[in-house]
C-alpha cells in the first residue's frame, strides 16, 4: 500500500511538470484553430482538440472534451489518443474521478499504455487529496458551528443566571 502510494505520488509530480510545460501558447492554439476552420478534417480537428485538451483555460478545456468525445463516437482512427486527451483535460479540471475513469477504459484495453498509466496513478492521488481536504473542511465547518452553539449557549446561560 505505501509503495503504491508513493507510486502514485510520483507519477502525479512528473504528470504535473509535463502539463506545466505542454500548456499551448495563444498563438499555437490560434494557428491549429485558423487551419482547422480553413481545411476540416478529423486529423485537423484532433490536433486543435489534442492541443486544447492542455490548456490552463477552463472553457478551452472543455470545449476539447466535447470535440474529442465527438470524435470517438464518430469512429475517428486514433481513438486511444482522443481518450488520452480527454482523461487529461478532465485531470486540468480537477474532475479527478472521471479522468481516472477515462484511465480505466484505456488501461482495460491497452494495459501498457504508459501515459495512461502515468494519468490514472496521478488521478487517484489527487482525487485523494481533494477528498481529504473536503473532509477537513467539513470538519472544521462542524467544529466551528459547535464551538459557536457552545458559545451562544453559554451567554444564554450566563444572562438567565443574572435574572
Amino acid at each position: 500500500m505505501v509503495l503504491t502510494k508513493n507510486y502514485q505520488k510520483v507519477a502525479r509530480s512528473r504528470l504535473d511538470e509535463k502539463l506545466a510545460v505542454s500548456a499551448p501558447s495563444r498563438e499555437t492554439l490560434e494557428n491549429l484553430a485558423v487551419q482547422c476552420a480553413s481545411n476540416p478534417s478529423p486529423d485537423n480537428t484532433f490536433q486543435y482538440a489534442f492541443c486544447l485538451a492542455k490548456s490552463s483555460e477552463r472553457s478551452e478545456l472543455s470545449y476539447a472534451l466535447k470535440i474529442l468525445d465527438n470524435l470517438v463516437s464518430s469512429g475517428y482512427e486514433h481513438e486511444l489518443d482522443c481518450m488520452y486527451a480527454s482523461a487529461t483535460a478532465c485531470y486540468l479540471l480537477t474532475d479527478f474521478m472521471e479522468a481516472r475513469s477515462r484511465c480505466e477504459a484505456m488501461l482495460r484495453a491497452h494495459a501498457d499504455h504508459p501515459g495512461a498509466l502515468e494519468l490514472h496513478l496521478a488521478s487517484i492521488d489527487a482525487g485523494e487529496e481533494q477528498e481529504n481536504r473536503r473532509v477537513k473542511k467539513i470538519a472544521l465547518g462542524g467544529t466551528t458551528a459547535i464551538a459557536a452553539i457552545g458559545l451562544v449557549a453559554g451567554i444564554a446561560g450566563m444572562l438567565l443566571s443574572k435574572k
